[in-house]
């Protein structure tokens, strides 16, 4: 340990749309919350934040509200955002450093520069002593263990809560990138609304995402699964349940799926050449929570004809690769962006 160790504790944090995890240099991620604040509607007040906060999703009473300050994986609510981050900061910092951390922020590849300046003035008002900024897909490829300062290329596909992004890797920098804002929570709405408009069922948020979880998949599965869900009759206005199978779920899910591939085959024959036989002979890693989705490795095999593969702990790749970083800061330096005050 450096004498500059003692002095601070550098922070790797992934803020994601639906979760966030913070990678702490020599202890590891500390932290898996989930990204929700939840506030009292008159004052204002802060009651709970991360898993106590979504609990509270969609069974709030009147006066309180649960939000979800990131949408997209960009800052949508400047304010609950800081407050989010200060208290997960302020969680794994135990002990009184004499300087602020130094903080490695993972941001959607198609992030603008005004949400950038969003996500680096949170983190400072936060108590971050120095901000940087790492796309999430180079994060993500640096996590699973990927070279990424190689000439050959990797293709890695990172499918989280509010974005998807799809980019290939060379040099220490994303050739190319496509970033689109369809991912898991489009997952559980189009869920939602199937139910909806197919069976006069209203479920919770919560419920979509437990459906997919249990039942949800992308590919026809070698034993086709089904579970009882809970909701609200909307004709009759009582709660009524209903029993419902993999098959009509991926139906459901089948045109944000598809959303997704085309993005992916689009993104393949911006390619170039050169590093398209590499993807050829490496294959595509899949990283983030849409990675865990069933059948989704397959589909993606069958639309591209390449390998893909499934990243080992794909809800933690870019966490970890924020905590490599931190790691190895020199080595790295090239795939930041240091947020300068401007």
């Amino acid at each position: 340990m450096g004498f500059f160790d003692l002095l601070s504790n550098d922070i790797g944090i992934d803020l994601g749309t639906a979760n966030t995890l913070v990678y702490v240099r020599n202890l590891g991620i500390v932290l898996n919350e989930p990204s929700v604040v939840a506030i009292e509607k008159g004052s204002g007040k802060i009651l709970a934040i991360g898993s106590a906060a979504k609990e509270m999703t969609g069974r709030t009473p009147g006066g309180i509200e649960a939000i979800r300050p990131l949408k997209d994986g960009v800052i949508a609510d400047f304010e609950m955002s800081e407050r989010l981050i200060a208290d997960f900061i302020k969680r794994v910092v135990k002990r009184k450093y004499l300087m602020k951390p130094r903080v490695v922020i993972s941001v959607p590849s198609g992030i603008t520069e005004v949400e950038k300046r969003a996500v680096r003035d949170s983190a400072e008002s936060a108590g971050a002593r120095e901000v940087y900024l790492i796309q999430e897909p180079m994060a993500a490829a640096i996590g699973v263990g990927l070279q990424v300062d190689q000439p050959s290329g990797v293709m890695v596909i990172d499918v989280g809560g509010g974005t998807s992004e799809i980019a290939v890797i060379a040099l220490n920098g994303i050739v190319n990138e496509t970033s689109i804002r369809v991912a898991g929570d489009e997952f559980n709405d189009a869920i939602v609304n199937y139910l909806k408009k197919n069976y006069n069922l209203l479920i919770g948020e919560l419920t979509a995402e437990d459906i997919k979880i249990k039942i949800g998949s992308a590919f026809p599965l070698d034993k086709e699964l089904s579970m009882e869900i809970k909701g609200r009759d909307l004709v009759a206005g009582v709660p009524k349940s209903l029993n419902i199978s993999s098959v009509q779920i991926r139906e459901a899910i089948s045109e944000t799926v598809d959303i997704v591939v085309e993005a992916v085959r689009e993104a393949l024959e911006q390619t170039p050449p050169e590093l398209a036989s590499d993807i050829l002979q490496r294959g595509i890693v899949l990283t983030g929570g849409g990675a865990l989705l069933r059948g989704f490795d397959r589909r993606l095999r069958q639309e591209t004809n390449l390998p893909v593969n499934v990243a080992e702990d794909p809800l933690t790749c870019v966490a970890k690769g924020c905590g490599k970083v931190l790691e190895n800061f020199q080595f790295y330096s090239k795939v930041l962006e240091k947020s300068r005050r401007d």
